[in-house]
């Protein structure tokens, strides 16, 4: 699985940013896919997810504020940033989670991360 994330950039507080990721190569069995973020100086942690049957979910941080959706006909998922802060600055990576069946334990796939910069 490759995965291609687009859509970063500067804006200032307030502001708003869509990420878009495209999924390529064995996308069959993703069973879910996301974004996380990563700041300077600090841990990869999780912003959204969504899965094949659409469930959602999202970090506390950017409840009420981010939005993810999935086009599964385009294997793509994206992330609809509103209301910016300057916190939500960081790297962040498409993710997807592959798995063949319940047996497998599956495997997680990283896009190249793209820079949201958001300025106060």
């Amino acid at each position: 699985v490759q995965l291609q994330a687009s859509g970063g950039g500067l804006v200032q507080a307030g502001g708003s940013l869509r990420l878009s990721c495209a999924a390529s190569g064995s996308i069959s069995s993703i069973k879910v896919m996301g974004w996380y973020r990563q700041a300077p100086g600090k841990q990869r942690e999780l912003v959204a997810t969504e899965t094949s049957s659409g469930t959602t979910n999202y970090a506390d941080s950017v409840k009420g504020r981010f939005t993810i959706s999935r086009d599964n006909a385009k294997s793509t998922v994206y992330l609809q940033m509103n209301s910016l802060k300057p916190e939500d600055t960081a790297v962040y990576y498409c993710n997807a989670y592959r798995s063949v069946n319940d047996y497998d334990p599956g495997y997680n796939y990283w896009g190249q991360g793209t820079q949201v910069t958001v300025s106060s």
